[in-house]
């Protein structure tokens, strides 16, 4: 599973000499401590470089976008569905929702209408699942068929209606005195064919042969100027009688092609372009026939060649000639390769040029190719602004504003950020800063509007709009981290720190844990720096700091020199004081700190997995669990992570069999947990619930750590909880609660709850609140449990520890509709949707504009929250009501 979007891919920046050495001497304890920081001496370490100028298609209004793209996509032409889901999977990069664009991908695929679209599609799911080929043997163990974009027979999905057509053809035409033998002389050779079935090859031959030309009289005719060879004229003759070609050379079947071509042979062409196609094995076929393909016009052989290249992404973009082919193509041959599917092969071959190198001459001239292949306005948006954010990059300004002047002048207002960008590099931020000032005062306004403004004014202004793009978009991560910049040079530490840690509390964004890290270094806390780096090396094992010039590791090794070194027992017991104290950054640090012992790596990356899918790193930690397959230290252990693999694959019913393959092995804790949790949550059959229980108790039978027995003790006190035994769910909860499972305080307060007692409840989850670092969901939940005014402020404090926690908007919104405060209720969803993109806000703003009679809206609503889940019932049944309603 690969990082689809490019956080760097526009981000210019700037090299200041600095050496890192200098804050980390070798030798411990010889940067002295100072009790206060010179601005001067920190500046370099706390530079924050400007927000990228993000390479994605960015509509001003990405709801209406949705919502016009699926009633479209309800009343389209079959074969213009693709595209339409293209276009849909852009706008959900553009809000970097990884999921959602891989289903958009997915739906594009399925519903190709061309083998073009097939070939693209297909491939372009293969390159997304890149690294998964653990998933696919590990499914073929099973028994399970995985592939599912296995390669064409390109031959089967092009229809052959030619021969039909010239078998029409054979019929003699009368009134012609010579004889039905004709002789085509090659140099001093001739060859006897039959004259009807020559001439029932093509038009031309049967105007030559039967016709008013003086051809149609003689016996003998010359075709020695036509490029065909004597043995290539045979097979031709050969195959006027049988209408098949057998055992023919490649070489002479391209000279046949090129011959078929030139006399409208329509059959025979068709036969030899299968033909062809049919012989190609390997990468270097497809290059060498390519050019025959484009230039005789033969589609099966172009879409077979076609097919090699992108199955071969990205390896086949390290071959120059492939690139060549790709780059060198005009509209009449990208029409040959590509059918009406150009547009989508360029933005699949850009795609991947971009994650190889953003400024590289491929990238451009396969972004050149899409600009030109574009066939509507919101394809031109796209493909514009695109080029100019790599033209840009590649600082040939003059062409990256003209390019981004363009896409901004067709509608797609978020490329005003390069006209800005442009327009302070030429020295006149004052036209930058009224330009975005005019798009602010003419549209919605949104975070990006007022962070980029806030690039082009200082002091007290900057700041503002800071905060106004917080306040609009609070996932930006350029505000928190200029303010914690800002904070940081008045040495105002704390209030720094604060700031940076806000981001941090629910977005683990590198750059942001790289300044944090650069704190750490500038107060010579040592042992918190330490924490950083190892999370950021958790995350991306290459990751460079210092604007990309210094190794992350290699900083990590000069920081542990100043930082007393743990024994393996204390990386234990600071495991589970972080653990316990649901501090996941510190945990994921110190597990880097213990994989680096002899202790058992299998568990650890397990360990580091589970740590990842809390902080929602599923990539990373889908990565740690291959790992710990890797390092597991027996069989039984292996099948487990296998498991593990499958189930968070969306693979249950295998990962269950792993699990039993593992107990049929030996009885072990983490087998009976996997297949208590996996049935658990697949199956809805509630007699199942005492399987379930059964599987934990003789899990907690068998030998593991606190960790893990806190986590399965919780988990058995859900399920008799579910079942209405709370004796014996409390039981578990306190059990758990004593050997650290911090988490724990949850389960005990839904106890209380569902005894009736909400004060109970409540002091219950402020227990959990007290000792959790990440503690919004403990805030979320305590809200329940009491009354309206402090579940007001203890959502209001969700939303400014998580914003990205969709419940309180929708608590908040309900209560304004209560109170009869219709645009306020609406107003406080849209606060949400403008950055996220929620089926369940899209729902109940659907459902607010319906109740207020505005259908328009409701349908808007509707149409977008289908495009982000098209099979979710209630909202099925909302927009048909709507849509009835619509006059």
């Amino acid at each position: 599973m690969r990082n689809l979007f490019l956080p760097e891919a526009c981000k210019e920046t700037q090299v200041h000499a600095l050496s890192p050495q200098s804050w980390l001497q070798v030798e411990r304890g010889k940067l002295s401590k100072s009790s206060s920081l010179a601005p001067s001496s920190i500046e370099p370490l706390i530079k924050v470089p400007e927000p990228s100028i993000l390479p994605f298609f960015k509509p001003a209004d990405y709801v209406e976008v949705l919502a016009q793209i699926h009633e479209e996509l309800e009343s389209c032409l079959p074969h213009e569905k693709s595209s339409l889901y293209l276009l849909q999977f852009q706008v959900f990069r553009g809000l970097e929702e990884v999921k959602l664009l891989r289903r958009s991908l997915r739906a594009a695929w399925q519903k190709a209408s061309t083998v073009h679209e097939k070939i693209i599609f297909g491939a372009w799911l293969r390159y997304e699942k890149q690294g998964e080929d653990l998933i696919s043997d590990l499914l073929a163990s099973c028994g399970k068929c995985t592939q599912e974009f296995g390669t064409l027979d390109i031959a089967s999905e092009i229809p052959d209606d030619i021969e039909l057509k010239s078998f029409e053809t054979l019929g003699m035409i009368g009134g012609n005195p010579v004889s039905s033998t004709v002789f085509f002389r090659i140099g001093d050779q001739k060859i006897a064919c039959d004259r009807q079935k020559i001439a029932s090859l093509s038009g031309p031959f049967r105007a030559m042969l039967n016709g008013c030309f003086r051809e149609s009289l003689r016996e003998e005719i010359d075709l020695s100027e036509n490029g065909i060879s004597l043995l290539g004229f045979r097979i031709v003759s050969e195959f006027s009688a049988t209408g098949s070609l057998n055992n023919v050379h490649p070489d002479i079947l391209l000279e046949i092609l090129t011959f078929a071509n030139k006399f409208c042979c329509e059959r025979l062409k068709d036969a030899c372009d299968r033909k062809i196609a049919s012989l190609i094995s390997s990468r270097q076929d497809a290059v060498d026939l390519i050019d025959y393909a484009l230039e005789e016009n033969a589609p099966v052989l172009a879409a077979s060649c076609l097919q090699v290249f992108v199955n071969e992404l990205p390896d086949c973009l390290n071959d120059d000639q492939v690139v060549k082919i790709f780059g060198n193509t005009n509209a009449h041959q990208r029409q040959i390769m590509a059918g009406s599917a150009s547009f989508s092969l360029y933005c699949l071959l850009s795609e991947v040029a971009m994650a190889r190198d953003s400024r590289s001459d491929t990238t451009v001239c396969f972004l050149e190719r899409l600009v030109d292949s574009a066939e509507n306005n919101r394809q031109r948006q796209f493909s514009f602004h695109q080029l100019g954010c790599v033209r840009f990059l590649r600082k040939e300004y003059n062409e990256a504003e003209r390019l981004f002047e363009t896409a901004f002048s067709i509608g797609h207002v978020y490329s005003v950020t390069g006209l800005a960008r442009l327009g302070s590099i030429k020295g006149n931020k004052i036209w930058s800063y009224d330009k975005l000032s005019s798009v602010i005062s003419s549209h919605c306004p949104l975070g990006w509007m007022y962070q980029e403004r806030s690039l082009y004014c200082e002091g007290e202004k900057k700041l503002e709009d800071l905060v106004k793009a917080t306040e609009l978009d609070p996932t930006l991560n350029y505000p928190y981290m200029y303010r914690a910049a800002s904070q940081m040079r008045k040495q105002k530490v704390q209030d720094a720190l604060m700031e940076i840690n806000r981001v941090l509390g629910f977005k683990l964004a590198l750059e942001c844990l790289e300044l944090r890290f650069y704190f750490y270094l500038a107060l010579e806390d040592y042992r918190a720096a330490l924490c950083d780096v190892q999370a950021i090396l958790t995350l991306s094992p290459r990751y460079r700091l210092f604007e990309g010039r210094v190794a992350a590791f290699q900083l990590r090794t000069l920081v542990r020199e100043h930082v007393e070194n743990w024994m393996t027992v204390d990386c234990w017991m600071q495991l589970y004081d972080r653990w316990s104290s649901v501090d996941d950054i510190g945990s994921l640090s110190v597990i880097y700190q213990m994989l680096e012992s002899d202790a058992a790596k299998g568990v650890l990356y397990f360990r580091q997995s589970l740590l990842l899918l809390r902080l929602n790193c599923p990539e990373a930690a889908m990565h740690s669990l291959q790992l710990a397959r890797q390092h597991a230290g027996s069989e039984n252990e292996r099948l487990v992570y296998e498991g593990w693999i499958l189930y968070d694959t969306g693979h249950c019913e295998e990962g269950l069999r792993k699990a039993e393959e593992s107990i049929s092995l030996k009885k072990t804790f983490e087998a009976f947990f996997l297949k208590a949790y996996a049935l658990a949550d697949s199956s809805l059959d509630p007699s199942c619930s005492a399987t379930v229980v059964s599987l934990l108790e003789n899990a907690l039978k068998c030998p593991s750590d606190r960790l893990r027995k806190g986590q399965a003790l919780n988990n058995l006190g859900s399920v008799y909880a579910d079942c209405g035994k709370l004796d014996f769910a409390a039981d578990c909860y306190i059990n758990a609660l004593r050997i650290g499972h911090t988490r724990a305080h949850q389960g005990l307060a839904r106890v209380h709850s569902l005894r009736g007692d909400r004060n109970a409840a409540y002091e219950e989850m402020t227990k959990l609140i007290e000792k959790a670092r990440s503690n919004a969901s403990a805030y979320e939940k305590r809200s329940e449990y009491c009354d309206r005014e402090l579940t007001k402020a203890d959502l209001e404090m969700v939303t400014q520890l998580d914003p990205l926690r969709v419940y309180p908007y929708r608590y908040r919104a309900a209560v304004l509709m209560d109170s009869h405060k219709e645009s306020e209720a609406i107003t406080e969803l849209s606060r949400a949707i403008a950055f996220k993109a929620d089926l369940h806000l899209l729902h109940l703003r659907a459902a607010f504009h319906e109740h207020i009679g505005d259908v328009a809206g409701a349908l808007r609503d509707c149409r977008a929250a289908l495009s982000v889940d098209p099979n979710h019932q209630e909202m099925l049944e909302l927009h048909s009501r709507v849509n009835s309603q619509e006059p």
